[in-house]
Order: C-alpha cells, then sequence, then structure tokens
C-alpha cells in the first residue's frame, strides 16, 4: 500500500486544481499520489458516460480504494454538502464497508465554494461522515499550518478549502494551495506511521 488515492469530482475545475496540489504533498510526504475522479450523474434520467473521461484523471473504482493507504476526498460544494456524483460513488462502495478495507486508514476532505460562506465547512464535514462509517482516521488541518490563521479566501482546520467566487472563476490561492499541499503530506507521513506501528 504506497499511494494515497486523491479522488475528486469537480465542474468547472477548481476542485481538480486543488487535487493536484493535495498529490504534490502526498509526494513530498514520501507516497505516490493517485489522482481520480468520479463520473457525472443525470436528474433526469439513467445516463451513461463513456469509460475514460475526456480529460483529466480516470475514473475512480473499487479497487482504487481497496488499496489506498489513506484518502484524499474533494468535491465542490452543493447547498451545504457534497456534489451528487461523489455521493452517488460512495453509496456504492457497501461492499468495501462489509470487508472493513478502508478501517485505520487515514483520510482528509477538501472543498471549493462559489462564496466564502457558501457552506465550505457544512461540506467538509458531510463528506467525513461516510469515511467515518467505513472507520477511516480523519486528519483535519492543525492550526500549527499558519495559513489558517491568515488566509482571507478558503481554509478551514477541517480541511482545505477555495473560495471560487461568484463565476468560479477565481485561481487558487497562494494560501489555499499551501494547505492542501499540508493536507497531502500529513496524509502521506500519517499512512507512513501507521504502515510501521505492530499488529
Amino acid at each position: 500500500m504506497s499511494y494515497i488515492l486523491v479522488l475528486y469530482y469537480s465542474r468547472h475545475g477548481a476542485t481538480a486544481e486543488m487535487a493536484r496540489h493535495v498529490g504534490r504533498g502526498v509526494e513530498a510526504g514520501g507516497l505516490e499520489a493517485r489522482l481520480r475522479t468520479v463520473p457525472a450523474v443525470s436528474t433526469v434520467c439513467e445516463a451513461t458516460e463513456d469509460s475514460v473521461p475526456a480529460s483529466g484523471a480516470p475514473y475512480a473504482d473499487e479497487a482504487d480504494l481497496r488499496g489506498c493507504a489513506g484518502l484524499a476526498l474533494g468535491s465542490p460544494t452543493r447547498f451545504g454538502n457534497m456534489a451528487a456524483p461523489m455521493k452517488y460513488f460512495l453509496d456504492g462502495t457497501s461492499s468495501l464497508w462489509l470487508s472493513g478495507a478502508l478501517s485505520g486508514k487515514p483520510a482528509g476532505v477538501f472543498t471549493s465554494t462559489s462564496s466564502l460562506h457558501g457552506g465550505q465547512e457544512a461540506t467538509l464535514l458531510t463528506m467525513m461522515i461516510p469515511l467515518l462509517h467505513h472507520g477511516m482516521l480523519l486528519t483535519g488541518l492543525p492550526y500549527t499550518e499558519a495559513d489558517l490563521l491568515h488566509t482571507r479566501s478558503g481554509g478551514t482546520p477541517y480541511g482545505p478549502s477555495h473560495l471560487a467566487g461568484p463565476d468560479s472563476a477565481l485561481p487558487v490561492a497562494d494560501e489555499e494551495k499551501r494547505l492542501c499541499l499540508a493536507l497531502g503530506r500529513r496524509l502521506a507521513e500519517t499512512a507512513a506511521a501507521l504502515s510501521r506501528r505492530p499488529r
């Protein structure tokens, strides 16, 4: 188990950019970062996506989750909750829950919102709930990360966040990038420490 799975859904690109920074942090922490995404879902009918996305990271499958040493989960905010495609994907992980495949592995969460008070912390908390059911060990961001004390954009102790603006066009700010890097590094270092513990 030498990789951290960075699993995300992104509609306008900000969450995908955050995922890349989390991945860089994972690699700075000494593990491989495996970036994966999930397909969109339709509210009007049963729809299928191509098995390979047109661009970006490949779609995740159960094996990506089963084999990971840890998980970073990212989604834009939808009314203070994770986006439906991510929820739909997680709803299909019952076999992993039954086998305890994710139990005891570290996890962290990240999000992007259009407005500063658009539900960043609520979204991060809702993403934590299924991870707790899987028995994962949540790693937030401690206030030893100085950017948490000075950010005027995103950033929470629950996990990195990004303020995308009403047209979803604001770039990921430097402090938001650093917090993403910190989460990735923290996950990699935690996974490595857990792998060395006596059984």
